[in-house]
């Protein structure tokens, strides 16, 4: 990168780097900026490497409408995902940007909140067009799942990372909340 921009895209193996600056010319030209290039470039190292078994759940419940018990239910959910680089220049400039530095935690959080997102519609949705009661929603975490990771495929792939797997493992209801409900 180069004042902003991409200039080149390096694949797998070693590279040599050279700047075809020649030693004496490069003291001269850099005496007025104080012995340092006002030249830069950078060079970031993208990890392609798949990585799985990433966890992701709910901060706080989601209220759902439970059609078949007339009222909202507060759900919890969590799972598992896997993801992994597959366009190292999109997801340079489209994700990182002009951080400074980017790790794998300020990069797994965005995208925990788009799969809550998409979660919570996913959850909406089903319930309501299955018209199913949230109760049964262990019975189809598979079907919640391919439903959820179809929904963040597109936001992923713009980012120039490929969604490897995706599971819903869980979604409960907090105590409370299920002691209303068998009261009831």
């Amino acid at each position: 990168f180069k004042n902003g921009q991409s200039l080149d895209l390096f694949g797998p193996g070693r590279h040599t780097l050279s700047t075809k600056n020649i030693p004496l010319l490069c003291k001269l030209v850099n005496l007025p900026f104080g012995s340092k290039t006002p030249f830069t470039a950078e060079v970031w190292y993208v990890n392609k490497t798949i990585k799985r078994d990433l966890k992701w759940g709910t901060r706080s419940p989601i209220p759902l409408l439970d059609e078949k018990l007339g009222y909202s239910v507060n759900v919890r959910a969590y799972g598992r995902w896997g993801i992994r680089v597959h366009d190292s220049r999109s997801f340079i400039t489209q994700l990182v940007g002009t951080q400074k530095h980017a790790n794998s935690e300020i990069i797994e959080q965005y995208f925990i909140g788009e799969i809550i997102q998409n979660l919570t519609d996913a959850l909406s949705n089903y319930f309501i067009s299955q018209g199913i009661s949230i109760l049964q929603a262990n019975a189809k975490l598979n079907e919640l799942s391919q439903l959820t990771a179809k929904a963040i495929k597109m936001e992923f792939d713009r980012f120039g990372i490929e969604v490897i797997n995706f599971n819903v493992e869980r979604i409960n209801i907090p105590e409370e909340d299920m002691r209303e409900i068998q009261l009831a």
